[in-house]
């Protein structure tokens, strides 16, 4: 049995042993960023001799300020910045010997890439490939990418001075040029950078949308090993939403619609189903033709089966896709053959975002608006529509609010669905639980 006085003497141990603490560990001052007031983990000097964090100091000259902000002096920018390793080895040793205080040893930094840097690598990336030498071109390729990954600074330093347009018009070269296995090699390679440094931009797009380059992407998406397959997906995905004037391209390419149906199908990671979604989501909202060419590929019950999942960006994804796909009649119809379509439907309002919501609406909107002409019975999504609780949620997102489009797309369910009433009344509460009532 737990007695009151213990509990109270166990608290004021406790506050005692914080206070104890606050007074045993005093950060020094030297070892204190001037910007953050924080422990510095990976300690610069400037041209000024000021001593910095380099984050704080990074994200100061990014946010345009051009004086130190202790002497006032003027700064160039972060490639002037110096590690300190005398100040990061003292750090080292104060954490290491207050580390009974609970203080953990701050690890040694690597040393980010300058500008310099990066473009002397791009240069011998754009020279290897230019003339063929493949073994060199992937070598560099590959240093892009593991340098990338080391640190968001990284990924921008190497985006800002131009690496995806260099990565993409080299990816072109050889994607044109020697069919050998080498070849495919440093061709998966350079995909792994430039999904690494995305965005895209308009150059890099445009070498990204010739013929070659989107044939070696299909043949990657379709042969590739995992890693390469999943590359491919990502930039797929970044030369459709970079340029929406390659589109038709995209989607008229032979064989990519179906492989990224098929990492849909058939998920290899997480990632690459979410990148594939987006990919697709692009070409069937663009043209019905495709649409149509994606529902002949079986996708439709997958993408309902997909929401049953929790995870809400997966849900959102699948959704989309779901909402452009029901645009066209044999989408509509393998939807109403599926037996979840309905309940799931209405099961994801209000529970996953306001936008997942919105193309609910619009999705249950198409599948009931021409069920007369198009479904074997008239009125049976109208009338599962109402057994699982679709009135009552829209008459609620119309008191919550939604955008004009979703409103209107909301009235004329509830008119429909308004005359098949009197048999269903049947709502989940828990859908409505912590949903706030406007004022």
């Amino acid at each position: 049995m737990a007695f009151p006085w213990r509990n109270r003497k166990s608290g004021l141990k406790t506050k005692l042993d914080r206070r104890v603490l606050d007074k045993e560990i005093t950060v020094p001052t030297h070892f204190r960023c001037p910007i953050s007031l924080e422990l510095m983990k990976d300690p610069v000097t400037a041209s000024t001799g000021i001593t910095y964090d380099r984050q704080s100091i990074e994200t100061w000259l990014e946010m345009g300020n051009a004086t130190c902000p202790v002497t006032k002096q003027e700064l160039r920018n972060a490639d002037g910045l110096l590690p300190n390793h005398a100040i990061r080895k003292m750090i080292q040793d104060w954490c290491v010997a207050n580390r009974r205080h609970g203080i953990e040893r701050i690890p040694t930094p690597k040393i980010p890439v300058t500008r310099t840097q990066v473009v002397d690598i791009l240069s011998e990336v754009a020279a290897a490939g230019q003339r063929g030498d493949h073994a060199r071109c992937r070598q560099m390729a590959a240093k892009v990418r593991n340098l990338a990954r080391e640190s968001e600074r990284n990924r921008r330093c190497f985006a800002s001075n131009g690496a995806s347009r260099v990565l993409a018009a080299t990816f072109g070269a050889v994607a044109g040029g020697s069919s050998e296995c080498s070849a495919a090699e440093v061709s998966e390679e350079i995909l792994a950078a430039l999904a690494t440094v995305s965005p895209l931009d308009e150059e890099a797009a445009s070498h990204m949308g010739s013929p070659e380059s989107l044939g070696c992407l299909v043949s990657i998406l379709t042969h590739g090993n995992l890693a390469a397959r999943l590359s491919a997906a990502l930039v797929v995905k970044q030369l459709l939403a970079s340029s929406g004037a390659k589109v038709d391209a995209v989607a008229g390419t032979k064989g990519l619609v179906e492989a990224l149906a098929k990492l849909v199908k058939e998920p290899i990671f997480p990632q690459a189903t979410k990148a594939s979604l987006v990919a697709i989501f692009y070409m069937v909202s663009h043209d019905e033709r495709t649409a149509a060419q994606v529902v002949d590929l079986g996708l439709v019950p997958v993408l309902v089966e997909a929401l049953v999942e929790p995870e809400k960006s997966m849900n959102e994804k699948a959704l989309a896709v779901l909402e452009g796909l029901l645009s066209c009649e044999g989408g509509r119809e393998k939807a109403r053959q599926h037996a979840l379509t309905v309940p799931v439907l209405v099961k994801k309002m209000f529970r996953v975002s306001d936008m997942a919501t919105e193309l609910v609406v619009s999705a249950l909107w198409k599948l009931c608006r021409n069920e007369g002409e198009e479904g074997e019975g008239k009125g049976r999504c109208l009338q599962e529509a109402l057994r699982v609780g679709a009135f009552q949620k829209l008459l609620l997102l119309l008191q919550v609010g939604c955008s004009g489009e979703t409103k209107e797309k909301a009235t004329d369910l509830i008119k429909q669905l308004d005359g098949h009433r009197e048999a269903y009344e049947c709502v989940d509460t828990m859908d409505f639980k912590g949903l706030k009532k406007p004022l």
